[in-house]
């Protein structure tokens, strides 16, 4: 508060107001993508923040008028005028309302273009309402956090990896074989030269505890199977080699800060369609290398 003599007494006071037994099992997670990813998690891609709200602006506080031998003094109000509107400004369009672009929209929408079966998309780098409707849909099928529509480093990173697996790769059997490229980091089902179950995502061994490639069987089945090594239970366990196995994920998959102890570690509703597919017997073949391993 300032105190101001100003003529023959005239004081104005103004105030101011100011206005985060399967051998395999994770390591606790760090934290989330997103990023988060990585499902951050992983590329901690998409891990968001808000700050608070700023505090509604008061403005100022206008003096009552004062009297002088009992008559109102009357006080002038300052003069206003009228705001001037901005023209518009063309260029690119914003991205639709509650769906922010990412800094790697062009790249995501080239992937989920070669993909497809998540909607359409236009590669161009600028966010639409159909862009994000395929961003949404593609960040939900394999758990990425927050499926808000943003092309970050993990949504991208996860595009990336799908788009370039090749399903041809894998030596298959007579019957139904299930497909782990460790070096994308990719999971499929194949029976004969069919895809049978369309590649996923997977986070297998981490340094240390390197998942072998080889060509292997399932040799042991359990829908709930308990680790005794890391006390952890492993949901929809499928043997193929010692103590790993194919299981549901027991911590967000994004998350490429931590690793399993050589297991192939599934999304749930993936562990759970490859549980339907397999059976003792079922022919295994993994390839490649997990980088950093």
């Amino acid at each position: 508060m300032v105190l101001t003599r100003l003529g023959t007494g005239l004081i104005t006071l103004v105030a101011v107001a100011l206005f985060g037994a399967g051998a395999c099992a994770f390591d606790p997670q760090s934290d989330q993508s997103g990023a988060a990813g990585g499902l951050t998690p992983v590329g901690a891609e998409d891990a968001t923040g808000a700050s608070a709200p700023p505090a509604p602006d008061q403005g100022a506080v206008t003096p009552s008028p004062r009297t002088t031998r009992g008559k109102p003094t009357p006080t002038k109000s300052p003069s206003t005028k009228a705001p001037t509107k901005k023209p518009a400004r063309s260029g690119s369009p914003k991205p639709p309302a509650g769906c922010p672009q990412g800094e790697r929209q062009r790249e995501v929408e080239g992937h989920l273009a070669r993909l497809g079966g998540f909607g359409t998309v236009t590669v161009d780098g600028r966010q639409s309402a159909a862009d994000c409707a395929a961003i949404k849909k593609f960040q939900r099928r394999y758990d990425i956090r927050p499926a808000e529509g943003r092309a970050g480093p993990t949504t991208a990173d996860v595009a990336r990896r799908l788009a370039s697996t090749d399903t041809g790769r894998c030596r298959t059997g007579s019957g139904t074989t299930f497909c782990v490229d460790l070096t994308l980091q990719t999971v499929w089902a194949m029976r004969g030269r069919t895809v049978v179950m369309a590649p996923t995502v997977t986070r297998t061994g981490m340094s240390g505890y390197a998942t072998p490639a080889g060509t292997y069987s399932i040799n042991f089945r359990n829908t709930k199977e308990w680790s005794n090594p890391y006390e952890v239970w492993l949901p929809y366990w499928q043997r193929f080699v010692g103590g790993i196995g194919f299981h549901e994920t027991t911590t967000y998959l994004h998350n490429k800060a931590i690793g399993s102890h050589g297991c192939v570690n599934l999304l749930p509703g993936d562990a759970r369609r490859m549980w339907q597919l397999g059976k003792v017997g079922t022919r295994v073949h993994v390839m490649g290398r997990r980088p950093g391993t």
